[in-house]
């Protein structure tokens, strides 16, 4: 496995030019790594030129590619990732440190970005050994919180609550967390940019947010680029947050036998299957899961339904992040579910 920081120089002799679609390299920095990229990512944090960590190439790629029919087409190898959409594009991940990318005809750099930025990078993370997780996670007063959950169970509205009462943002949808010691798991920053639905977007003011052109009208959420509210770097994992709707504001720990199973089912490489989790990686993965399981803390979270009552659930967070609720072990007291 390759440490999280090796550069990609020693093997760009592994891939022929992409000779045919030359474009302007940009750079960029993301999850603590620099990202040299040939398609235009505003959504990360700009960097200068340097020796990148991951390559992201434009060219051809001698895959097979999906019909309209099949719509999609996966495949997982030990030192190769490969997933095509029919209407976006091609995208083959190479060890742990290059993407190659063959768009659909007509498809910008914009619609790109959407899987790039999501499943694509969340596998080349998790070839470069950090477990990722199909969640947001905000740093309160230097402790990392993590909301996990179904679709609809309001992660990304959760964070941006917490945004707009004064926290940073560390990374939305993709969370990665580096386990290199076990027992102090930290959460990876990633790039200022959440995705909210619009009336959780009209209802949360983000103040300094930049809103970007909707990517697809098939794609409801628009994408908030922030500009400050951000933090960089490692936050340790305080808090694991599992949504769920309900009547009232309330936080209830998991009990180790529920976390674990919790954890698997959110962690972002699961989506795909067992056939993602291919030579050494399953065995890697149960360890990297069940280590987060046992040094974080992981409660239910009941989010009231409304989104005007959020502010419930930030006062009820904030208050079980404070240092003495941490120190005890227990949820906010007066607010735990009996």
């Amino acid at each position: 496995m390759m440490p999280r920081n090796q550069p990609f120089a020693t093997c760009l002799g592994e891939h022929p030019p992409h000779d045919e679609m030359m474009r302007e390299r940009r750079y960029y920095r993301a999850y603590g790594l620099i990202v040299a990229s040939d398609v235009a990512l505003p959504e990360l944090q700009p960097a200068e030129p340097a020796a990148p960590d991951i390559l992201i190439a434009i060219g051809m790629i001698d895959m097979p590619k999906p019909s309209a029919e099949t719509a999609t087409i996966f495949r997982f190898e030990p030192d190769r990732q490969y997933l095509a959409w029919h209407a976006v594009g091609a995208f083959l991940i190479s060890g742990s440190n290059r993407i190659d990318i063959e768009p659909a005809p007509g498809v910008d750099d914009a619609l790109l970005a959407f899987p790039l930025l999501g499943p694509v990078m969340a596998l080349l993370l998790h070839q470069r050994g950090l477990l990722v997780l199909h969640a947001s996670a905000i740093a309160v007063a230097g402790r990392g919180a993590i909301f996990m959950g179904d679709k609809g169970a309001g992660k990304s509205t959760t964070a941006s609550a917490l945004i707009r009462a004064g926290h940073d943002l560390l990374t939305d949808d993709v969370v990665a967390m580096d386990l290199a010691n076990p027992v102090a798991p930290m959460i990876v920053a990633g790039f200022p940019q959440i995705k909210l639905a619009a009336d959780a977007a009209a209802a949360i003011s983000l103040g300094q947010a930049e809103v970007r052109p909707q990517v697809h009208p098939a794609i409801g959420k628009m994408q908030h680029r922030l500009h400050g509210a951000f933090s960089g770097g490692l936050v340790p994992a305080t808090r694991i947050y599992v949504l769920e709707r309900g009547q009232k504001a309330g936080i209830m720990p998991l009990p180790g036998i529920a976390a674990l199973p919790a954890i698997i089912k959110f962690s972002y490489v699961t989506r795909f299957g067992r056939a993602a989790l291919s030579g050494d990686f399953a065995a890697l993965h149960f360890r990297q899961c069940s280590a987060i399981a046992n040094h974080v803390g992981v409660f239910r979270l009941e989010v009231p339904t409304g989104l005007d009552r959020i502010g419930e659930a930030v006062e009820l967070i904030e208050a079980d992040l404070s240092v003495g609720n941490l120190a005890a072990g227990e949820p906010a007291a007066g607010h735990r579910r009996r």
